[in-house]
């Protein structure tokens, strides 16, 4: 019994030492190889920090493009969906509130055509992305509220457009920061 206690103990010693110690060193060497050190990747405007490439924030103004609702309130801390499945009352109640209020501030758009990633959110709720067709939807919004031809808005779209990893892993997307910083660049 002694023996297989000393055992025991040695093994669990060594575990800690190498899952505990050892994996944090490793995990944390390679993220120092990472662009931002492992504290995630800036952007930067004017030498001003406005937000980070891959955490979703939240565009309420009509003149800038609205990125994917955060069940999380894009707090990157809290990052996670609201595990509802889509027949809670709760979570169709919200995704008809978010409806609404896509409607109210793109009235041209019919129901039917708004893409489903504009009223609900993804699993971390911090997606910083939406398809090209999330983005072409509110074009005409933001083309009359900033007097720009819905022409350059949408050649600046189509510039900021990312092909799928080796053109077959998962789909185009477009980073909502990214494009509304090019948004305010046009002015």
């Amino acid at each position: 019994m002694k023996q297989h206690f000393l055992h025991a103990l040695l093994l669990t010693i060594v575990c800690i030492v190498v899952l505990v110690g050892a994996y944090t060193l490793v995990i944390w060497g390679v993220a120092q190889l990472a662009p931002g050190k492992g504290e995630g990747e800036t952007v930067m405007v004017n030498n001003k920090v406005v937000g980070y490439k891959l955490e979703g924030q939240k565009f309420t103004d009509d003149k800038y493009f609205n990125g994917r609702p955060s069940a999380a309130g894009y707090d990157a801390t809290a990052g996670s969906g609201s595990n509802k499945g889509p027949s809670n009352p709760d979570y169709l109640k919200s995704v008809a509130s978010l409806i609404d209020t896509f409607m109210v501030h793109n009235p041209s758009v019919p129901k039917g055509d708004i893409p489903s990633e504009l009223v609900t959110a993804s699993a971390s709720g911090l997606d910083p992305d939406i398809s090209p067709e999330g983005a072409r939807v509110q074009i005409p919004r933001i083309a009359n509220v900033r007097h720009i031809s819905a022409d350059k808005i949408s050649a600046l779209l189509e510039n900021q457009i990312q092909t799928p990893f080796l053109g077959i892993f998962g789909p185009q997307k477009v980073n909502v920061l990214q494009l509304n910083i090019g948004l305010d660049k046009l002015q």
